[in-house]
């Protein structure tokens, strides 16, 4: 798998930060080249899973041989804490944990309880989140909440329960990832978002089971078109099923009133039940783009930085940080790289000028989360 970065000399090739947006910046706002500002960073705290799903870890290339990241590669807890800190001086409002299976990283419960205690430019506590494939949830959503975490999501894709140990390829019950989801709605780690991966002729059967299942349990089910992340997974366009194809099968069932964005770069499309009974969303990064408002960063288990869910290059941090760099050293690489972006890859996709879908590789989504 390729984990090509840019080296640290290379941040001074990239334009000075956007007007404005001096460092640390006054406002806590750094903008990039499409005046997107910086509100989000996704933490992958490991590049290990104990699920093989098919559109993520494919075994045929995670196998027994797979040489996974060594522990000295990683951040050190303490380490992904000033990073998220001198983030969150850039205008970060929301951090979400991911790996990997995050609940997999020893002591995760440390970290969460100090990037609770993080306070943006302007006083307020971030919004603290973690994704997960739910495994072990049952038995960590009480610490997970103590800590500080302030909701949770969690991937499923069936509850037929044959077709999600195919699946997850890891001969795991859906009853258990259930139980999961139970402790955390009951320790109060709410809104619970579940997040369905949905291929077709895969397990679309499952979209209405799944709708009724969740329906009224104060859940929000999300669908998610199958994404061209990565090199591994074998993506192929005649296994998207359109969001829209999605909503219309639900709505055969429960019929559904279209609401508003919670904000403008929310990646879900929001569709209520008429009746009241909850809300559904779609996200729709293959048929709908939505880069025009993105503002997402990604930093990878061993302190990289991509400013894509589909990049194929990264900024080394974790070299300024174990090289003795100052917080205003570090402050001033992250304004240079987010003000120096140009991302937008899911509205370029299959236009003449935009990327080749296969012409490089691009990094794997178990490696910074999704």
């Amino acid at each position: 798998m390729s984990r090509r970065v840019i080296p640290v000399a290379d941040f001074r090739s990239l334009p000075p930060p956007a007007a404005g947006a001096a460092v640390p910046s006054p406002t806590g706002e750094v903008l990039d080249t499409l005046a997107r500002p910086l509100k989000d960073l996704r933490i992958s705290v490991t590049d290990r899973c104990n699920f093989r799903c098919v559109y993520c870890m494919p075994r045929e290339v995670f196998d027994k041989n797979y040489q996974f990241l060594p522990h000295s590669a990683l951040l050190s807890l303490e380490e992904i804490e000033r990073v998220a800190r001198l983030f969150v001086a850039q205008g970060v409002t929301k951090i979400r944990l991911t790996g990997g299976e995050p609940l997999l990283r020893k002591n995760v419960e440390f970290l969460i309880e100090r990037l609770a205690l993080l306070r943006t430019p302007q006083g307020e506590p971030l919004d603290v989140t973690l994704t997960t494939n739910g495994s072990i949830l049952a038995r960590k959503a009480r610490s997970l909440k103590d800590a500080g975490l302030t909701r949770v999501t969690v991937s499923l894709d069936a509850l037929d329960d044959a077709l999600f140990r195919r699946m997850n390829d890891a001969d795991f019950a859906v009853a258990d990832v259930l139980d999961g989801i139970e402790a955390a709605h009951a320790v109060g780690l709410a809104p619970l978002k579940i997040n369905m991966v949905v291929k077709r002729g895969t397990n679309d059967r499952e979209i209405v089971p799944m709708a009724r299942h969740f329906r009224g349990s104060g859940a929000t089910l999300r669908f998610i078109e199958y994404m061209d992340v990565g090199t591994s997974n074998g993506w192929n366009m005649a296994e998207v099923l359109p969001s829209a194809d999605v909503v219309a099968r639900i709505a055969e069932h429960f019929p559904l009133v279209p609401l508003d964005p919670h904000s403008a770069s929310e990646t879900a499309q929001r569709w209520g039940y008429a009746d009241g009974a909850g809300e559904i969303g779609v996200i729709s990064s293959v048929t709908r783009a939505f880069c025009g408002d993105c503002t997402r960063a990604r930093l990878s288990t061993e302190g990289k930085v991509y400013l894509c869910l589909f990049a194929s290059m990264g900024y080394d941090l974790r070299a300024l940080v174990r090289n003795g760099a100052s917080d205003e050293s570090i402050s001033a690489a992250i304004a240079r790289i987010w003000s120096g972006r140009t991302d937008r890859y899911s509205q370029l996709r299959g236009s003449e000028t935009g990327p080749a879908t296969r012409a490089e590789r691009r990094i794997e989504m178990s490696y910074i989360g999704g």
